[in-house]
């Protein structure tokens, strides 16, 4: 009877062992299996757009020194029209 005990016990030991041996790999299989990839494309597509925002913000700063520069040189081209004549109500 006592050997019976003793090999229930080494198997049901075992038998725990794999279930939380599983249980601990199996998500770390899945995220090397299916996440990763997925993850590293993602991380791409964000550096790409990153990349190309900031693209944009040097052409519009060079496009705002532009305005900028048209503006010192022709000093009465943007300003605002300023009207002489005052219509009054009363």
């Amino acid at each position: 009877m006592l050997h019976s005990m003793r090999r229930s016990s080494f198997f049901w030991g075992f038998l725990k062992f794999v279930v939380y041996l599983i249980l601990f790999a199996a998500p770390i299989w899945f995220y090397l299996t299916y996440v990763s990839g997925t993850l590293d494309n993602l991380v791409t597509a964000m550096n790409k757009a990153q990349g190309t925002a900031a693209q944009a913000q040097d052409k519009f700063d060079g496009f705002e020194s532009a305005v900028k520069t048209l503006q010192s040189q022709l000093p009465a081209f943007m300003q605002p029209h300023t009207s002489t004549s005052s219509i009054s109500t009363q």
